[in-house]
Parts: C-alpha cells; structure tokens; sequence
C-alpha cells in the first residue's frame, strides 16, 4: 500500500502548505475544502474541490460539504475486504489514504468574554469530527492526522516507504479519539453550564497535559500534570514561572494549598504551607510585615516550604526570604530588585499568580475514588458568608474579633480535625488532621506556648463535648470561634461562659479531608 490520495481540512493552517506541497511532489493526490482549498491553491498547490468529488455543492453556509458517501465511502473502505473493493469500485468511489483534518476554534471562541450563544454553536463542527472519526477506525489502512506536529514525521514515512507504519496510523487513530473527545466534552460542558443543570447524568471532564512530572507524590508513583482547557488564570495550573526548578507533584499541590489560603485576604497578607497545611499566616501593613509575622508563626516548619504573597514582592521582603531554604515563592508580581535577589538562588522556584478572576465562576471540585469520583461545589464561603452569633455572656473584644476573623478564615484550610490559634493577626499554633478534636487543640496550643495566652481559637467543625473549652482555657485561650450546631453546644457555651472565654458559633462547617 502507498498513500495516493489525500483529504485536507483544517481551521489551524499553521504548516499546511508545505506539508501539501510536498504531498504533491510524493505523487498523492489532494482534495479539499473552502477555506483550506484557497490557501493551498494560492499556494500553487493542485487541489481536487470537494464538491468535484461528491458532485454536490457547499451548502447551508458551509454545514453541510464532507458529508457524503463518497467521502465517508473513500474513508471507512477495508482495502483487504473484496466486497468493500467491489462497492466502490462499482459507484466508482475512489479511496483516500490521508485525512488532515482540525476542527472548528470551539475552545477559542468560548473563552472571548462575552460570545453570543449562536456564534459558539456555529462553531461546533460536525463534519470534522465525522471523517476524523471514520478515518481512525478504519485506521488499519487510512492515516489520520488532526495535529500538526505530526506533519514532518508523516512526510518522512511516506518519503523513506510510501505509507506510515502500521503502529504509526495506531497511534495516531487514538490520538483523535482523544482529540474528538476532548472537544465533545468542551460543548457538552458548555451547552450544560447555559442549560443549568449542575449534576447531569454523565459527567464529562477533559484536560490537557502541561508537563510530564519526574514522578508523583512518592519516587516509585509516576506522574504527569494536566491542566483545564479552559480553567481559571488564578490557578497553580496557569502560573507563569520565572525562575527555578521545574514543579513537582507535591510542589503543585503545596502551592494550590498556599495559593487557597493567601486568597481568603485583602490587606497584605503572607502565608507558608508545609504539605498542604499552614505552618504560618501573618497579616500586616507591608508585606514585609505580613512575612515576618507568618515567619514568626512557625520558623521551624517553614523551612522547605512554600509561601505565598496578595502583594508584589519587593526587595526588602525578598532581602529575608533569601535567608531560609524555600521550596516555592507565589505572588502576584516581584519587582525587578527582588527578582535580582532571589535568582541568586539557583533552585528556588518563583511563580507568578493573579491573585483574582476576571471573570469568576463556579466550580466543582473532583476527588478521585477507586472506581469513581465524587464532584462537589468548591468551598468558597466565608466568614462575611457566616451566620455570626454570640453565644456567650461576653461579647469579644475590637482586637479578639480580628484574630477569630483570621483564624476563622485560615482554619477552613486546615486539615480536619482542624484547631488554629491566631493572636495579633498571626497564626501561633496550628493542630491539623488528629482523630479526635481536642487532641489537635492540645497540639496548636503546645505550639503556641506562652503566646496562647489573649489567644483566638477557631475550629473547623463543631465541639461535640467541653472538653475543647476546657483545653482552650487551659492554655490562656480568650475567643473561640466555632459552627456549633452540636446536641452539647449548652455544655461548651458554659464551659466558656465559667472560664470566661467569649465564643462565636457561625453555622458553618469547614471540614477538609
């Protein structure tokens, strides 16, 4: 077998007339369609009308012109089938070898703001994906290519054997399978969002690979990081990285962790995470003042962390952050006097991250199961969301409300059973991931030490007993903050009321497993 006839459609025209002509010159013979054909025929290229071929013009505007048994005939063909050979031979079809096709900018015309709803639907291609389709099944014996990478390899076959190899059209039938999907799930996600339904029957999600990583979360795990075709800016998955070693499976975990929590907050504000939980949070006038807080937090877990600013990165800050070893530093921006100090440092990595949405949306949020996934609204609510209650004979003091809005703010992102201390807008103590509650408040409180003492204490989930109060008074705690909601709430509010404490139920539950 040799290719002696090729089909070519294509939106993206990057490199398709040098692959045509040197088609030409191979000997295959080219068909083509609209827009494609000009270019290829301004280009001095032969080119057989597609409408020559099926003996029917374009119509509908262009809708409708590759579908057509002679074009779905020439491509589904066996060519070791004697009746397939027969048929055609007798409607006096001819085979085509080569099909190039991409499809409609369906994915670029979704992600202008504000495209109308009929300029989207006119982009959804049906009969690219239609002889992309047939061409792959019938892969044994028609190559298909929908990439144009994969031009020069496809000229070499056909120049060194006249065809491609058997594991080549293999490949690349599956590679438009993936393709194909990839773009039936981008409309059928678009046609959902604008029908409002939030949990169809199925649930398609596609992604494209952004970097092969050298493994995952542990040596032996192999891994690769993907990305949303259409996914927000503000996103680990859409940083632009200006300096450093390339991510790893855990440093993109880290820094989506990082980058969660330094978006609760509007005054500047820094944080550091260490294995997707905070180790530190500060808040201050400057950013430098906010890192030295979260510094202070916690100088020990710090150290091969990861931080994260809502500010530029100017040169004093960047001055400190050079003192320690960090694995990852994310902000919105770095002065060109910061950049200079901490690319001194070969391997730390710097990435830049907008800190807000042009255009924010709702998201869901996708845990792997064996054998499934569970999909959920993503945890955006606050403490302004919150259904703020007194519970206590005392209210909290102007300082005491600051610190539970922080610990309040931070404590969502801490791993269940969460307890965070937080005191002069830093966090002091944090107790993440223990089985039962009051034992990560003993831990945040040990943490904390003497600081504890005027502390603000939040928690992520309600206290089913006093004995969290208790652990809270014990170590100097002032102010809780917590949902309640528990069937013992009267035991905790007495606790508090007898130990002076203020506490604060808000009706909402943080968990984070």
């Amino acid at each position: 077998m040799s290719i002696k006839r090729a089909l070519i459609s294509v939106s993206n025209k990057e490199g398709i007339l040098p692959f045509a002509k040197q088609l030409e010159a191979a000997g295959v013979e080219i068909i083509s369609t609209g827009g494609t054909s000009r270019v290829l025929q301004e280009g001095g290229v032969d080119v057989i009308g597609i409408s020559d071929v099926t003996g029917f013009p374009e119509i509908l505007d262009g809708r409708v012109k590759t579908l057509h048994p002679y074009i779905h005939s020439g491509l589904l063909a066996m060519r070791d089938n004697e009746k397939h050979q027969k048929q055609l031979e007798e409607h006096q079809i001819i085979p085509i070898d080569l099909v190039v096709v991409n499809l409609y900018p369906f994915k670029e015309t979704i992600e202008k703001p504000d495209t109308p709803f009929e300029e989207a639907i006119e982009n959804i291609d049906i009969g690219g994906p239609g002889m992309l389709r047939a061409a792959a099944k019938n892969h044994k014996h028609v190559t298909v290519v929908t990439d144009p990478a994969d031009y020069d390899s496809i000229l070499n076959d056909i120049k060194e054997n006249g065809d491609t190899a058997d594991g080549t059209k293999a490949g690349l039938a599956a590679k438009v399978f993936r393709h194909t999907a990839s773009y039936d799930a981008l409309v059928a996600n678009y046609l959902t969002e604008h029908t409002g339904e939030q949990y169809p029957e199925t649930f398609t999600v596609t992604y494209e690979k952004k970097q092969d990583l050298r493994y995952g979360e542990n040596p032996h795990q192999q891994a690769a990081f993907y990305r949303e075709p259409i996914g927000p800016m503000s996103s680990v998955a859409n940083a632009i990285q200006l300096h450093g070693k390339e991510l790893s499976y855990n440093n993109i975990n880290d820094a989506e962790a990082a980058l969660d929590i330094i978006k609760e907050f509007s005054m500047p504000a820094a944080v550091a995470v260490k294995h997707m939980n905070p180790c530190g949070v500060g808040i201050g006038d400057s950013i430098t003042e906010a890192y030295e807080k979260a510094y202070d937090s916690d100088p020990v877990s710090i150290f091969g962390g990861i931080t994260a600013f809502n500010r530029e990165v100017d040169e004093q800050t960047a001055q400190q952050l050079k003192e320690i070893f960090l694995e990852i530093i994310i902000a919105p921006s770095f002065s060109q006097e910061a950049l200079d100090v901490l690319t001194r440092k070969k391997n730390i990595r710097l990435l830049k991250i907008a800190m807000e949405e042009e255009t924010p949306r709702e998201r869901s949020q996708i845990t792997s199961i064996h054998g499934g996934a569970l999909i959920q609204d993503e945890d955006r609510l606050g403490f302004l969301d919150a259904d703020i209650k007194v519970v206590t004979d005392r209210d909290p003091t102007e300082n005491e409300w600051q610190d539970l809005k922080l610990a309040w703010k931070v404590v969502k992102h801490v791993k269940s059973n969460a307890i965070l201390l937080a005191k002069d807008q830093q966090t002091i103590g944090v107790g993440a991931g223990q089985m039962n509650r009051v034992g990560s408040a003993e831990i945040a409180a040990a943490q904390a030490g003497e600081k504890a003492k005027g502390s603000a204490m939040g928690s992520d989930a309600f206290f089913p007993m006093k004995d969290t109060v208790e652990a809270a008074g014990e170590a100097g705690v002032s102010a809780i903050i917590q949902p309640g909601g528990s069937i013992r709430d009267e035991e905790s509010i007495e606790k508090a009321n007898e130990l002076g404490i203020a506490m604060v139920f808000t009706g909402m539950r943080h968990f984070k497993h």
